[in-house]
């Protein structure tokens, strides 16, 4: 019980969380008061008080919580069962309130009725042990192995604690909980930002363990918090098994519910919902894995000018040669490549066909697709065969396009189709690639393409077509790899 008037920070990973009792009132400059319940990072204490970024820092914020009066308390994260009187025990999940810290292995708490000493370890996790550890590890490092897993942390606590609100004890069969997770799913996009990580994370993991030193590190950490025998690259994919599986889940439960249940339409809606959370995450990882492709085949190109491919598209959608007609007359046949928004024309070198130079592009968004019978065109005044025109809406200038067989007309016209309708659906789901993301794709394939002559060597392989299903059609796969 905490007394009238304090403030219970509970003190879980790198956060404080912050439960008012109250009317009193908070003196301490290390956090605002008059919150109910609020999250505050290890990092904004520290920039309250740079003392805590040295090391023992957040030993020494517990303690001077505690001496100013506040109530400090632990979740734990493990079980922790012990057959001595002086040791406290405790499950996975028990508020400890922690009275003294000054011990860096052992803190002295209570836990109900009984007061004792417990393994501060079992409060802390990966994450907070590397920091300890800057000879060892950058900020940059622990952003990309551990990516945005303690935002991951946050949210599956809250879900975590209204799902079991939800859920009957006593008559289990009469617990209704799709409304949690139809409440909840907004939130379950975070774990978008960490599947798209989670390969970088593997690499940047793979690179340290090569080293003995981190090796050793990572399995004492393991043993000092007595986790299960599972690898730390077997935890940092846990997220990334459990996001795909809550459809089946649901699907399950769906399965084995009566459609006369109470729950009955909310566990299909939220079915449904997290599926399309599933998808969505699945689509940004497809694109993100498109723009590196896109990056590296810009690189390849010769003479290439403007802004970046990009600046506005992420992902190639049909590519293949076409006879360009102007009023002046009849242009070579040149190589154009359909990404989102853009329309990009090549030219192979006459001797070295398997070499590319840009020749421009055009504004896909501006531009009104026309189907034309083969025949004479009234504008060009031409005989055309297999023909379509593309009209910009700004300016009304008529480009008249060729292909060599109405096969390939066809290919063309649906994909241009295609082309609208993926804009449309990414505009609808809010599918954007940062910035930095395509920075990143364009600085490695600069540096892939260095040293090799005019900064290209061989045939500019575009990036693979992409098969357009409409969404509520798209495959949510499952991983097949389970931690060893």
């Amino acid at each position: 019980m905490v007394a009238q008037g304090k403030i219970a920070r509970f003190w879980s990973l790198e956060s404080l969380h912050m439960v008012s009792t109250g009317g009193g009132t908070e003196s301490s400059a290390l956090v605002d008061d008059n919150v109910s319940e609020e999250d505050y990072s290890y990092e904004d204490l520290c920039q309250a008080s740079p003392r805590y970024l040295q090391p023992g820092g957040e030993q020494l914020a517990i303690n001077e919580l505690i001496s100013d009066g506040n109530v400090v308390c632990a979740e734990a994260l493990w079980d922790y069962v012990t057959m001595d009187d002086q040791e406290l025990g405790f499950k996975a999940g028990d508020v400890i309130q922690v009275l003294e810290a000054s011990n860096k292995d052992w803190w002295w708490g209570r836990n109900e009725d009984k007061e004792a000493w417990f393994p501060a370890s079992f409060v802390r996790g990966y994450i907070q042990q590397c920091r300890k550890h800057t000879g060892m590890f950058t900020a940059a490092q622990l952003a990309t192995i551990f990516g945005n897993i303690e935002e991951i942390f946050t949210f599956q606590r809250k879900f975590l604690k209204d799902l079991e609100k939800q859920y009957n004890k006593e008559e289990p069969h009469l617990s209704e909980i799709g409304s949690c997770f139809l409440q909840h799913q907004e939130g379950f996009t975070i774990y978008s930002e960490y599947c798209n990580n989670h390969p970088s994370a593997c690499m940047e993991l793979a690179g340290l363990m090569k080293q003995v030193k981190y090796r050793h590190f990572f399995e004492a950490c393991r043993l000092l918090q007595q986790m299960i025998d599972i690898a730390i690259d077997g935890f940092l994919l846990t997220p990334v098994q459990k996001i795909c599986k809550y459809p089946l889940q649901l699907a399950e439960l769906l399965k084995y519910t009566t459609p006369e249940h109470s729950d009955y339409s909310n566990i299909k809606a939220a079915y449904e919902a997290m599926k399309n959370v599933v998808c969505l995450i699945n689509e940004r990882k497809r694109k993100l894995e498109s723009v590196d492709k896109i990056a590296h085949w810009q690189v390849s190109i010769v003479g290439w000018e403007g802004l970046d491919i990009l600046d506005r598209s992420s992902e190639l959608i049909h590519s293949g040669e076409l006879t360009k007609i102007s009023k002046q007359g009849k242009s070579p046949q040149r190589t154009f490549f359909l990404f989102d928004h853009q329309l990009v024309s090549c030219k192979k070198d006459l001797l070295r066909r398997n070499i590319l130079y840009y020749k421009g592009r055009a504004d896909m968004d501006s531009m009104t697709l026309l189907d034309l019978p083969d025949g004479r065109d009234r504008d060009f005044n031409l005989c055309v065969k297999n023909a379509f025109k593309l009209v910009s809406q700004t300016t009304g200038e008529v480009h008249l396009f060729c292909a060599k067989k109405q096969e390939d007309k066809e290919r063309w016209l649906q994909a241009f189709a295609d082309e609208r309708r993926r804009v449309q659906e990414d505009r609808e789901m809010g599918m954007e690639i940062s910035e930095n993301q395509k920075k990143l794709a364009m600085l490695n394939a600069q540096r892939a393409g260095q040293g090799k002559a005019k900064g290209y060597s061989g045939c500019p392989v575009p990036p693979p077509h992409q098969k357009l299903l409409p969404i509520h059609q798209r495959h949510i796969p499952v991983p097949t790899s389970l931690p060893q």
